[in-house]
């Protein structure tokens, strides 16, 4: 090989650096900084020093449970199927959420037939409900769930409630099936679980609708909360707007959304 053919001077740090952004891209959940320097055979030190560049340059964002990928990452204006990013996508809409109304913040999708809790994000002052039956059991009783029956064809509905039996969660529980269809069809383009699933809270929920995706985003509230009246609908369907207009937008850019992995 000729001097001027030598092979190229490679950067290892920028080798690494691009290692974990792959690799946050490509997981359903936010990873923890102590799992990607495992993962990778990095030291502690170098995966921080690496990571908090990569969160300066807007390639990463730091979640209380992990990393996701930040608004500067590329696959957010050429589309990409990776996980990472669509749940990127779920975690701002619902930081965004939780930051403006001070309330903790949820997106389920409606996915094979079942209903199921994609993201949680807590507001500092009003902690997520303790979730004592999943959302896979309890559609009929939660806003989350109701919302995206209702969304559901009657086809799709009538197959959903006959596998899955209305659970008395709370005396306020709807149990009836015929009552919670007129509640459905009733729907005023947002769903409200009033101590339905747990005494002493409601929950709000508005649709997200996508190519190939059908969820919902709620927040769940204190009963006589003075923040759950027409002005927070106004904010959720904003925030819903956007989240759908982006999956929107990825999926025309070259295949179906895929959102994490039901947790």
């Amino acid at each position: 090989m000729a001097a001027t053919e030598a092979a190229p001077t490679l950067i290892g740090s920028v080798q690494r650096a691009l290692r974990l952004v792959d690799m946050v891209a490509n997981s359903p959940r936010p990873v923890p900084v102590k799992t990607l320097a495992m993962r990778t055979g990095l030291t502690p030190g170098t995966t921080y020093n690496l990571v908090r560049t990569l969160v300066h340059e807007g390639y990463l964002v730091s979640e209380p449970d992990g990393l996701v990928l930040g608004e500067n990452f590329p696959a957010f204006r050429l589309q990409s199927d990776a996980g990472g990013v669509f749940f990127a996508h779920v975690r701002m809409a619902l930081r965004q959420t939780a930051d403006e109304v001070g309330a903790s913040a949820y997106l389920s999708r409606y996915q094979d037939g079942e209903v199921h809790l994609i993201d949680i994000v807590d507001a500092p002052r009003s902690p997520r409900l303790d979730l004592w039956v999943g959302l896979d059991s309890s559609a009929h009783a939660t806003a989350l769930g109701k919302q995206i029956l209702s969304d559901l064809s009657g086809e799709e509905r009538d197959d959903y409630l006959s596998r899955h039996p209305l659970e008395e969660l709370t005396s306020r529980t709807i149990s009836d099936r015929r009552a919670l269809i007129a509640e459905l069809d009733r729907s005023p383009g947002f769903a409200v679980d009033r101590e339905e699933y747990a005494i002493g809270n409601t929950c709000i929920a508005v649709p997200v609708i996508a190519p190939s995706v059908r969820a919902s985003l709620a927040v769940s509230l204190p009963m006589g909360h003075p923040r759950f009246d027409r002005g927070l609908v106004g904010k959720l369907k904003l925030v819903a707007r956007r989240l759908s207009m982006q999956l929107g937008a990825d999926a025309l850019g070259g295949g179906a959304a895929r959102l994490a992995t039901p947790i």
